[in-house]
């Protein structure tokens, strides 16, 4: 199977669009805008339009949630909407087919954040080389502690999908330099304990931790959780490399209606990507 794979992309695996995104972004001075949405809320043809005018707006990297029945780490905003997009029948292989569609009119970076179960029911192997194939550059699997992802990672490194590591702000310094050993592409750091969308981060707290993250690893961190405003935007990317915007974007999302959906979701982006200029 690695030999397949390397004969189809080549030395290209490891440098992908996240890679260059953030090189780019270093360049110019800049903070990376990522944007979490639920797939298939309000269903796969709105996240199938959404992610194109995303990166018109602004957005850096989109970050595409596959829904699942027991997200334990998602709040009641992202919770819901992962109900929703079930009822509507999202499934991890109707949002890789979603994904590889859009690739037809943007070239964004893709993050598939989402629970082991659903890839564990696709498979490994079967995940990796579809994912790859489709255009997702990185996964972020929030309950697969890197000491547990070597069976998927077997398959997903090999297919040059970037694995995105979360760091908390409870993590210590030596779990910080077990977890930055194995991490690419990107680091996750959660702003806040608990789950997403409950809370607003406290600032003070955002630089003291990125910082001692810093002293173990060069790849580029971003910060989430709680954060929803352009002022919280800017504040938390000053000592990071980016913000990720979740819980917010998928409630506006659920309280937009009709036509106007991309436009005030559009809307939004630009005013968070502006803060971070």
């Amino acid at each position: 199977m690695q030999s397949i794979l390397l004969a189809i992309y080549g030395d290209d695996l490891m440098n992908g669009r996240i890679e260059e995104k953030f090189k780019e972004l270093k360049e110019r001075n800049e903070k990376a805008l990522v944007v979490y949405l639920t797939a298939g809320d309000p269903d796969l043809a709105t996240t199938h339009r959404l992610i194109p005018a995303l990166s018109d707006a602004g957005a850096d990297i989109v970050e595409i949630g596959v829904p699942f029945s027991d997200p334990t780490a998602d709040g009641p905003v992202i919770q819901a909407a992962s109900q929703r997009a079930i009822r509507k029948g999202a499934t991890l292989g109707g949002i890789l087919d979603m994904i590889e569609s859009s690739r037809r009119s943007t070239d964004i970076p893709v993050v598939l954040f989402g629970y082991y179960n659903p890839i564990f029911s696709f498979g490994c192997e079967r995940f990796a080389v579809r994912a790859k194939e489709t255009g997702v550059d990185g996964i972020l699997v929030v309950d697969l502690p890197c000491e547990e992802s070597r069976e998927l990672r077997k398959h997903t490194d090999v297919a040059g999908l970037n694995f995105i590591s979360l760091i908390a702000p409870t993590t210590r310094d030596e779990r910080i330099a077990t977890i930055v050993k194995e991490a690419t592409g990107f680091l996750y750091y959660i702003s806040i304990t608990g789950v997403t969308g409950t809370a607003a981060p406290v600032i003070a707290d955002i630089r003291a931790d990125v910082a001692r993250v810093r002293r173990a690893t060069e790849l580029p961190l971003v910060v989430g959780f709680g954060i929803s405003t352009p002022l919280q935007a800017r504040e938390a990317a000053s000592s990071a490399d980016g913000v990720v915007v979740g819980s917010a974007f998928v409630r506006l999302i659920s309280e937009s209606k009709g036509n106007n959906l991309i436009a005030t979701a559009s809307e939004y982006i630009t005013g968070i990507k502006k803060a971070l200029l």
